[in-house]
This record gives structure tokens, C-alpha cells and sequence, in this order.
């Protein structure tokens, strides 16, 4: 790095450490999940949260956008939510005998899509189309969103009541897909005494601003990844789609589709975030391994022989993490 830039590392790295120490104000745990969601804010991508009710999933983005400073929009997905209820509609100003724009909430910083998996697709491809495009349509007009522009989204198992499942090209779109587990039992007797002190200050203090969010993207596209780790990230793709190139013979039976280039690309970009953050301007072959994943599991598609011998995409990608090599 130049020398300018050594020094805005290191400015920046202690202000990402200040966003996660004022998150824990507030956050028990879940550092994991903190973790991930700064990856995806510094490298514009967005990210699909899955875990049971009740981790601090909604809290821990809403915690994090007041100590970022954005705007933030909370949009609880319902069965009878329709798209204009998301991105605005189109209404009829009597004074003026006109029609008007009025916004829906997606015109926010941070939008945190709680349930996604509550509502119909309709909806679901209403939120993503704007995750795509960054703009909006609304009657004739076409607007863009603000920047940064992130979705959060949340979701529940599918196999519990109400749910409609995300396609899998949908689920694509989401730079990672996070499952949040339960906390330590050290952690949730924390939790619990917090709950219960009905005085307990759940404010933050600002951070990071939006220059310097722009900022450290800027950074983080500057860290550098060899071209033998390129081809590391490669092979780590293909032999989702491929195994038998890559004798994993085992894994065969169970692949009905491979990981989309988007693996490719988002692993690309944050192993490059995740050394960033680590206070290097290069990627190691362990910021791969790191983040393959919650890039990969999410973007493989298995058979129904998979699913009779329980196995699960993660197993899928933690046995090709074994299995191929770097190749110098």
C-alpha cells in the first residue's frame, strides 16, 4: 500500500472496530453476524439472514444502521403485502387534480426485509428487482436509490408454517446467505439479564459516515489477490458443477446444480474485505475458506437423494474445501 493509504488503513480498521464494539452495547454475541453484515456494506452486496425467531437478527441490523448513520427502513413482509406497499405508489392529488409520486420505504440506506420468506413472489421480485437495478419505476417515472443501497433480509426455516421459499435465482442475488445459530449460555444469561433491566440504554453512538463507507470500498477494491488464488476461487465453483473432474465421486450423486458465477464474484470480493478487515491489503487463501461458505451453500442446488441422506449444501462445500487444491 502507499503510504497514504497505510495510514487510512489503519484509521479505518480502528473505526470498524469501534462499529462492532458500539454494536455490543446492545448485541450479545453474534459477532459472526456483525462480521458479515460489514463485509456486505463495504462491498455493496447484500445479505439473507436465516435463523430461528428470536437471535437479534432485526435488532442487530437496526443497531447497526443507527451507529452507521444511515437511513433505515424496517419492512415486516406479510402474506397480503403488495409491491406498492414497497417501493410506492402513484396517488391522486385533489387540490392540484393530478397524480403523485409518493415513495415506499425502499428508499432508504438499509433496508431490512424482515420475514422475506412471509410473502408471496410477487413481492419477493419486487424487492429484488430494486436489489438488481438500484432503481425504481413507479407510474412513468424511474427512480434511483439512494447510496449506499443494502438489503438485509431475514428469514425463518422454510419448513415452518406460512413460509413461501425463495427461488433459488432469487436467493442467488443475496451476496451471502448467513445462518445465525443460538447463543453460548454465558451469552443468554447476559441477554436475559439485559432484557429484564427495564433501564438498560440501548443508545449507540455514529461511527462511520458515508464518506467513509464509500471510502473503504474504495480501499477494499484496491487489495490485491494473486492470480493463483483466482484460480483457486475458480476451481472452487466448478467443482460444484463438475465433481467428477475433481474425483469427488461421492459428491456426484448428490448435485443437481452447481454454484452460479456469482460465486465466483462475490467470494472474489469478500475474501478482498475480509483481509481488509483483518489490517492486510492482500488475500490469503484463508479469506477464501472463510467466506466460501456463506457465498456457495446458498447457490447449490441439490437432488432428493441428497435430502434422504440429510445431506446439506454446507457439507457439500466444506468437502471441496478438503478436496482441491491451490494450485501454485
Amino acid at each position: 500500500m502507499e503510504a497514504v493509504t497505510v495510514e487510512k488503513h489503519q484509521e479505518h480498521k480502528e473505526k470498524i472496530r469501534q462499529v462492532i464494539s458500539e454494536v455490543g452495547k446492545v448485541v450479545v454475541g453474534q459477532e459472526y453476524m456483525v462480521n458479515r453484515l460489514l463485509v456486505g456494506l463495504f462491498t455493496n452486496g447484500h445479505i439473507l439472514l436465516e435463523g430461528v425467531p428470536g437471535l437479534a437478527k432485526t435488532l442487530t441490523i437496526s443497531t447497526l444502521a443507527k451507529v452507521l448513520h444511515l437511513d433505515f427502513q424496517r419492512i415486516q413482509f406479510t402474506p397480503d403485502l403488495l409491491p406498492a406497499d414497497l417501493v410506492g405508489t402513484m396517488i391522486y392529488n385533489q387540490k392540484d387534480a393530478k397524480f403523485e409520486v409518493k415513495k415506499g420505504p425502499i428508499f432508504a440506506n438499509i433496508i431490512l426485509a424482515d420475514e422475506i420468506n412471509r410473502s408471496p413472489a410477487k413481492v419477493q421480485s419486487a424487492l429484488l428487482e430494486a436489489m438488481q437495478e438500484k432503481t425504481v419505476t413507479i407510474g412513468e417515472t424511474t427512480f434511483k436509490l439512494d447510496k449506499p443501497f443494502l438489503v438485509m433480509a431475514t428469514q425463518n426455516p422454510v419448513d415452518q408454517e406460512g413460509t413461501y421459499p425463495l427461488p433459488e435465482a432469487q436467493v442467488d442475488r443475496f451476496m451471502m446467505k448467513v445462518y445465525v445459530n443460538y447463543p453460548t449460555k454465558e451469552q443468554e444469561m447476559e441477554v436475559m439479564r439485559r432484557i429484564s433491566n427495564m433501564k438498560f440504554d440501548y443508545t449507540v453512538n455514529q461511527v462511520l459516515t458515508k464518506e467513509d463507507i464509500f471510502d473503504i470500498r474504495e480501499q477494499v477494491n484496491r487489495v490485491k489477490i494473486s492470480e493463483s488464488l483466482e484460480k483457486y476461487i475458480i476451481e472452487l465453483v466448478y467443482a460444484t458443477r463438475k465433481p467428477l473432474d475433481y474425483k469427488l465421486n461421492d459428491l456426484a450423486q448428490y448435485l443437481q446444480f452447481g454454484a452460479s458465477p456469482r460465486a465466483s464474484i462475490n467470494m472474489n470480493l469478500s475474501s478482498k474485505a475480509i483481509a481488509y478487515m483483518d489490517g492486510r491489503d492482500y488475500v490469503l487463501p484463508e479469506d477464501i475458506k472463510e467466506v466460501a461458505l456463506d457465498v456457495m451453500s446458498h447457490r447449490i442446488l441439490l437432488n432428493y437423494e441428497a435430502e434422504a441422506d440429510n445431506v446439506k449444501p454446507a457439507d457439500i462445500v466444506k468437502t471441496i474445501l478438503t478436496k482441491v487444491p491451490i494450485n501454485k
